[in-house]
């Protein structure tokens, strides 16, 4: 990824996590090559990569550090069907069941 950006590398590596993994905030901007703090700035880079037309963003593919995912009442539903459509299960706290075994 020589020769990008840190917002070119977090959107180029955000669109390449597979169907059925998750990868966290934490890890995404350290494989970039960015420390771990940079990770409060992953939804900001992605949601103006969407604003300028990249529409295949997996966000739901990103979660917090343990598992836990981001999740509000507006997107739930749609959230969820994601999940489940790529064999991903979420427990009733909102973690993504066996975290360790699918995170990339």
């Amino acid at each position: 990824m020589g020769g990008k950006t840190f917002s070119e590398r977090v959107v180029a590596l955000a669109r390449s996590i597979p169907k059925g993994r998750v990868t966290t905030y934490g890890d995404l901007a350290r494989a970039c090559g960015a420390g771990p703090m940079a990770s409060q700035s992953i939804t900001a880079i992605l949601g103006k990569a969407r604003q300028k037309g990249v529409k295949d963003i997996p966000f739901h593919r990103i979660v917090y550090a343990g598992g836990k995912i981001w999740i509000d009442d507006e997107c739930r539903a749609a959230r969820m069907k994601l999940y489940k459509k790529e064999g991903i299960t979420i427990d009733d706290r909102d973690r993504v069941v066996d975290f360790d075994e699918i995170r990339i």
